[in-house]
């Protein structure tokens, strides 16, 4: 970010839920538990992966990348809401400020380039099922997962570097964390060039891989249809419902947050919004993903038994 057009701000006050005081015992629990769950679900999954051969596969290759990525993106933000919770003058400095906002674009964007990678996986794995070991062998996966997080770090210096903010002085930002938005709301130069960079990353970190996604899911769903057993396509049917679910959670708040004018955007609004793709999804993942398949039941039983 070029730094002569940046005003002598130092530090930023966020007011997080200080409006909303009533809420803020009810907050605090909340978040608590979502990051708690977050942390022992995506870890045991990490954990769980690394120590079963059997789960050396290609669909846990991506299932570890999603769970470190959730790790990490649960980490940038939700330990310092719990903290700033209850403080009165809950600031943070500009350079913590503006690296957080680029470690958390970064990890977003990798989520959603990753969760387009899953799901060409599974079209491959049930639309071509003699062919998956073929055509998703390990080099192919670990370039596909390689791909997301290198296109991340690119798409997301691309953005942060093409900022022009002048403050004016204002150091208010209202939302639980610093967000690359509500940064942009602070300033009182032009915006034009700033929202036009989001509008393209965001079509082609959101739009294009949720489009590929739910184009994948109707592929999925045609191949379900020709399965003969009724339990195996109530099954099948079952698992893609909630894999779409969690999918359309987070791409669904992030659209609906970066791919409309600032203008008609309500801050208040946006950073209720964010906790649906920022909170809720890192601790879904590991749950509708993972633990209800029975590679990772049965790898369960075996982490049990070695310990008793």
């Amino acid at each position: 970010m070029a730094m002569d057009n940046v005003t002598a701000v130092f530090q930023f006050l966020l007011i997080g839920i200080s409006n909303y005081p009533q809420w803020r015992d009810m907050f605090f629990t909340l978040v608590l538990i979502i990051y708690l769950s977050t942390l022992l679900g995506n870890g045991f999954m990490i954990f769980l992966i690394h120590f079963d051969p059997n789960l050396h596969t290609p669909i846990y290759v991506f299932l570890s990348n999603l769970s470190f990525l959730d790790l990490c993106y649960g980490t940038a933000s939700m330990p310092q809401a719990l903290v700033h919770c209850f403080s009165t003058h809950p600031y943070l400095s500009y350079p913590r400020c503006l690296a957080q906002t680029s470690v958390s674009l970064a990890l977003a964007t990798a989520e959603c380039l990753l969760l387009a990678a899953m799901a060409y996986d599974r079209v491959v794995a049930i639309s071509n099922p003699l062919r998956y070991s073929v055509v998703m062998n390990g080099p192919v996966c670990v370039c596909l997962a390689a791909t997301s997080w290198g296109t991340s770090l690119v798409l997301t210096a691309m953005l942060i570097l093409s900022l022009r903010l002048h403050f004016c002085g204002a150091n208010v930002i209202n939302h639980f964390a610093c967000e690359i938005l509500s940064l942009i709301k602070l300033t009182c130069s032009d915006t034009s060039l700033n929202e036009f960079m989001i509008l393209i990353t965001s079509i082609f970190t959101l739009l294009l891989p949720f489009g590929f996604v739910l184009l994948s899911y109707i592929r999925i769903a045609m191949a379900i249809i020709r399965i003969r057993s009724p339990q195996g396509r109530l099954k099948a049917f079952t698992t893609c419902g909630s894999h779409l679910t969690v999918v359309t959670i987070l791409y669904g708040a992030a659209i609906s947050m970066y791919m409309k004018t600032q203008s008609k955007s309500s801050p208040d609004q946006n950073k209720f919004i964010s906790v649906f793709y920022g909170a809720l999804t890192p601790m879904l993942n590991p749950l509708i993903y993972s633990l209800r398949k029975k590679d990772v039941k049965r790898a369960i039983r075996k982490v049990m038994l070695k310990r008793t």
